[in-house]
Parts: structure tokens; sequence; C-alpha cells
């Protein structure tokens, strides 16, 4: 598939992680400042300037003019020269008859009680002052008197060396090297925007590497484009979802903490999100005959649950009569989340160990009824592909105006694709940022083995600050096959009757 990049998703991304960015740029900051504050040592210099001069005899009649310009033509040959082991040698010599052996060895590297002419050397800087025959020596050391005595011990073994490796001209000095206190390294404020900068980048680099490789489901225009399948609906995540991530990390819940719509303190974009579910299935199934469909999710722990029990309640809402069966006898959930009690159930109809109107229950929502999941039975599969439960489901389609089924995790067990001569079709339910397309891409060929009637996708937990890009309250974009249809929020006329009444 060709992957784009998108500019503008791109800077939300940032955006999004704005604080992180901040974060670490200040930690990359700071940690340069303390580097270079505690870590690095200070380096002190000093600096002097020698001056090349060519000469010849008075009888040669050569004019000052010429003179400088011979100097020019010297000044690289003596720079070679002072960089010259025999020039470091004499002047590493002179050092160590001028300073204490702890000093010495706090400033170079020492070879048989001499100072290497490396270690002298990578603290010498010569170059030649353009247009002149002036030559700049400038050193470099931790100590500010060393630096200075580096200097000027080159300007006084560099005459006699360039005598007698040239032959020809001389090289002077007019003044002494000065010790300068004041420490040039290291740089704080530079060093301390350059590691901002380092963290800056850093951290930027990370997170779009992260955003590329992840594998996750995030964009719902990518999703109905890459599969062609509608985009149900979109629920962002709950409030209660963010404060017990902790507690559903450890108990591995399938749900929201169990928050349905009923509750208080339900976000309105929630509450509208549903609403928009419920038209779109209904929309959906307009076409078919049997209002049955079933609500699953690739993997465990994606809010397939919470999911269906919300789309049962919006639907009753409308005044719809609703049958709620969870048919994931393997783990059910829908007794925990409208606290009713599952001694009878699907598995106990099924069997027949109960009669079916036994097994439903009423719950605090008008025109809602439940068949919770019951006895957890060694063979929930076979129960689901029986004649039993054909016979069950095709007498309470005529009860019901809709029934939804919540269904096992299609890539954990065949629970689901049991269902599929019984059902409409089947809604998939996916976590923002935690489904794979991987994961998707394995429910999808389960699905079209099974020759379901896939439905759509409902986008689970999206976070608020992602929200902006994909929803808003006015309108809500619905794709399938041919284009996007919007439909407008109003106000629920069914349910305003109901409660009128």
């Amino acid at each position: 598939m060709e992957e784009t990049i998108d500019l503008k998703y791109l800077i939300r991304l940032l955006i999004g992680k704005i604080w992180l960015i901040i974060l670490i740029t200040v930690i990359g900051g700071a940690a340069a400042f303390g580097i270079s504050k505690t870590l690095m040592p200070l380096e002190y210099s000093s600096h002097i300037t020698m001056y090349v001069q060519s000469y010849y005899g008075v009888s040669d009649g050569i004019n000052n003019q010429n003179n400088i310009s011979n100097s020019k033509q010297l000044v690289n040959t003596y720079m070679e020269v002072l960089k010259d082991d025999a020039v470091m040698n004499a002047v590493g010599d002179l050092l160590i008859t001028q300073y204490d052996s702890y000093t010495i060895e706090q400033n170079f590297n020492l070879s048989n009680g001499r100072i290497t002419p490396g270690s002298l050397r990578s603290c010498i800087s010569i170059s030649s002052v353009t247009d002149t025959s002036a030559v700049n020596v400038v050193a470099t050391a931790k100590n500010a008197e060393i630096a200075a005595a580096i200097c000027n011990n080159l300007t006084s073994v560099a005459p006699e060396f360039v005598e007698d490796a040239v032959g020809v001209g001389s090289i002077n000095t007019i003044d002494k090297a000065k010790v300068y206190n004041n420490p040039i390294a290291p740089n704080i404020p530079k060093n301390t925007i350059l590691g901002m900068a380092m963290g800056f980048i850093l951290i930027v680099m990370l997170l779009i590497a992260i955003d590329f490789f992840d594998n996750t489901v995030k964009d719902p225009d990518a999703l109905g484009n890459k599969y062609n399948k509608a985009i149900i609906g979109e629920i962002q995540q709950f409030a209660a979802e963010k404060k017990n991530k902790k507690n559903k990390k450890k108990k591995n819940i399938d749900s929201t903490d169990y928050l349905k719509l009923t509750d208080k303190n339900v976000p309105f974009s929630v509450v509208e999100s549903y609403k928009s579910i419920r038209t779109n299935i209904t929309f959906s199934l307009s076409t078919t005959d049997k209002k049955i469909f079933a609500v699953s999710s690739a993997n465990p722990g994606e809010g397939k649950s919470t999911t269906s029990a919300n789309i049962a309640i919006a639907f009753a809402q409308s005044g719809k009569n609703v049958l709620l069966i969870d048919a994931d006898m393997r783990k059910s959930m829908q007794h925990k989340i409208f606290n009713l009690k599952n001694k009878k159930g699907l598995s106990s109809a099924i069997s027949k160990m109960n009669k079916v109107e036994e097994c439903i229950q009423s719950c605090a929502v008008k025109h809602l009824d439940i068949m919770t999941a019951g006895p957890i039975p060694p063979n929930p599969s076979e129960l689901l592909a029986s004649k039993n439960m054909d016979t069950m489901l095709e007498n309470l389609s005529e009860k019901y105006d809709i029934i939804i089924i919540d269904t096992s995790p299609i890539n954990v067990v065949t629970d689901a694709m049991e269902l599929a001569k019984n059902i409409s079709g089947i809604i998939t339910v996916l976590r923002y940022g935690k489904t794979t397309n991987d994961d998707i891409d394995a429910a999808i060929k389960k699905i079209e083995f099974a020759q379901m009637n896939m439905l759509g996708f409902i986008l689970n937990g999206i976070k608020i600050k992602n929200r902006g890009k994909y929803y808003s309250k006015d309108r809500y974009y619905y794709k399938k096959g041919y284009g996007y249809y919007s439909v407008k929020s109003e106000p629920d006329e069914e349910e305003n009757q109901t409660n009128e009444k």
C-alpha cells in the first residue's frame, strides 16, 4: 500500500505531544548545562603573533615590498617547522623545568618523563594572517599560565629551529603572551542551546518514527478506504476509562469500566455517537429481513461488550423492543454490565435446561431485555451452531424488533462464525491505538470464509484530543463504497415522545 506523508497530520501529531516535546527539550538543555558545569574541565587560552621576515643583503638592491613578498612565501614553510616534533620536544622540556609534575600531568600526556609531542601539538593552533607575513599562535590548556607559557616557549625556541631548517629569513615577536584567567570553554550557554536542540530533534524524530511504524488503527478514513467497509461509528474514550486504566490492565476487563449511556456524566459526544451508530445500523439492516446482528471484535479487550450494551440501550431508547444476547459464553460480561444474575442464560436455553422465557431478564432500561450467557458450557461453538439455536432465534425475532448478539472475539475462537446463517451481519469493534491492521486482516478473512455479511467497523476509545480530525458535534461521516453521507445530529424524537408519555 502506498504510504503518503500528511503534513497536517504530522503537525497534529507533534502538537498532541507538545508537553512531551517541551519536557525532553528542557531535559536535553539541563543535561548539557549540567555536563558543561560539572564534568567538562575549564580550558584557558593565550595567543601571540610571530612575524616572518625574508632578508637579503643591501647589495641585492631589493626593496622592502619585495622583502614582504618573500616573507609571505616562507610563512607556510615556517608553520610546518613549528609543528615538528623537535620543536614540540624543546617546548615541552622548557615547560617541565617551569612547572611541577602534578601541573604537567593535568595538562599533558607523558612518556618516559617527557611531554609527548602529540599531546602538546593538540594544544597549539598555528595559522597565517591573510595578505600578511604574520603567524598567529593560539595555545589552549586547562591552566591559564600553561597556555601562556606554551606560546612564549614556542617563540623562544622557534628562531633557532627555523634558521637550522630553512636558513633563510627570520621569525620575530614584539610582545609576550599574556595570562587570561577567563576560561574559553566550556561555553555553557552555547552547549545548553545545543543540548536543547538535540533533545528537540531526537524526540521529534522518535515520535515520527514510532508513528510511522505504528500498525494500529487510528484513522477511520484510511480504515474505510483499505477494507472498503462502512465506518458505523466512532466512540471517544470515556473519562472513567482513563481513570481506571491500571485496574483494567490488572483485571483484563473487556469494557470501558461498564459505562452505559444511562449512567450519569456520560459525555454528550458519546451519547451522540451511539445515536449515529443506531441510525447507521438501521440503514444497514433496512434491506434485510432479519433484524438480528452480531457485535464482535478482533481480539479481547477492545470494548465489544460495552459497545453491544450501549447499542442495545440506544435502540431501546428509540422505542424499539430490543433483546441483547450474551453469546460470549466463555467470558460473559453482560450480566456484570447490567448487574444481573447469570445462573440461567443462553447456554441453559439452548440445551433446554430452562425455558427460553426463564432465561430472559428485564433491566432498568425500558424496552430492553437481556439474555445473559448462563453457566459456562464445555462446547460453546457446538451450542451456537445447533438447531436449537436456530429455532430459538427464529421464535425470538417474532417478539423483538432488534436482536443484538454479543459474540466472542473473532481471532480467538470460532463462536461468532457459527452464527452466520442466523444473522443479517456482524459489526467489528476496533480499539483506537490497540487493534493492528494484521488483527483486522485476520478477522476479515475469517468473516469472509464464513460468508458472513460485514456491516462495518466501530472505532472505539478515540482520544479526545484526536477526535477533532474525524468527528464533530454536527456531522458524522459514514462511508460505504460510493462516498460520504452526512447525518445531522437531531433530537431523538421517539425517545422524547416516550418520555412525554
